[in-house]
């Protein structure tokens, strides 16, 4: 990372497009009749789109590279937290759809991570660790919930 803007670019499109794929997700399993992994895909969507208004929020006096799509350079195709598109299929089971968002928020993590351990900017930094502590939170209600799933325990998610 170059800048605090080229960070926040980066961290306002990938919040955009992980609370996008989620609330694709929470409509296939709401449509599929899996109502908790649809409310937890909800609220990961719901985090997402609050990382987005705070990048956003910080962005706001500040002149933000304007970059196409296909001008981020991520370590992977997409996105580090865009969930795996397969995952909208509606009968996929909850045990594979909590691993698929897993993986997303533990991509994502790692990308944050990369940022704050390869930065020397200190601004860039101080927003790399906020945004780390964030996605280090939901990688643990993920492992949560995988673990409750495999103990057979109903899942909720309150509100």
């Amino acid at each position: 990372m170059e800048s605090v803007e080229e960070f926040l670019a980066y961290a306002i499109h990938l919040e955009f497009e992980a609370a996008t794929r989620y609330g694709q997700l929470a409509d296939a399993m709401e449509s599929g009749g899996n109502r908790e992994v649809g409310k937890l895909f909800r609220r990961l969507a719901d985090y997402s789109r609050l990382h987005l208004a705070e990048a956003q929020a910080r962005g706001g006096f500040r002149e933000l590279p304007k970059m196409k799509p296909d001008e981020f350079v991520w370590p992977g195709l997409e996105s580090p937290e865009t969930a795996a598109i397969w995952a909208a299929d509606p009968f996929i089971g909850r045990e594979q759809a909590l691993e698929i968002a897993l993986d997303a928020e533990t991509a994502g993590l790692k990308y944050y991570q990369h940022v704050l351990d390869t930065t020397s900017d200190p601004e860039i930094k101080i927003l790399a660790r906020e945004f780390v502590a964030e996605e280090l939170s939901h990688v643990t209600e993920l492992n949560k919930w995988i673990a409750a799933n495999k103990a057979g325990k109903v899942l909720t998610v309150d509100p």
